[in-house]
């Protein structure tokens, strides 16, 4: 009995680390490191992932080549379903699901419209987070972004 006891905590805590969002936490855009296409790049941003009782919220933030402010945010899990994302012309939806420990991948949309697809990948070491974007920008010209983030 006394290892049934220990066997049921010790996979209560594998459990507990095997679901460990490596992506929580504050990042910084390293534009260096960046390829934008099309560009230009922009100048700065910084993304903020926390766990919430809803799931995973994003915050983000970025200033583009021309100075502009923007931002958007969703609050999704990852189970496939579609969220809403606020404070972007560009989508207002989000569907999210987790590949692996280290990956993620998104739909983003417009108006019921696919316009990008995402794949996020956390280093091994958890310092460093690539977001690779490809889709259609609104002037209609094919997109393929690789935003690398540094962990602060």
């Amino acid at each position: 009995m006394r290892y049934a006891k220990l066997a049921f905590a010790l996979l209560g805590l594998a459990a507990t680390l095997v679901a460990a969002d490596l992506a929580i936490g504050t990042w910084k855009l390293n534009a260096a490191k960046s390829k934008y296409a099309p560009g230009p790049p922009p100048k700065s941003g910084t993304i903020t992932y926390e766990e919430t009782a809803d799931g995973i919220k994003r915050t983000g933030e970025s200033v583009d080549a021309e100075g502009k402010t923007t931002s958007f945010e969703y609050t999704a899990k990852y189970d496939g379903k579609e969220y809403p994302v606020t404070g972007s012309d560009l989508y207002d939806s989000i569907t999210i699901k987790r590949i692996n420990d280290h990956t993620a991948e998104g739909t983003l949309k417009k108006s019921g419209k696919v316009v990008s697809n995402a794949r996020r990948v956390v280093s091994q070491d958890g310092k460093v987070m690539t977001l690779t974007l490809t889709g259609t920008n609104p002037k209609g010209e094919k997109v393929h972004n690789v935003f690398v983030y540094d962990k602060q």
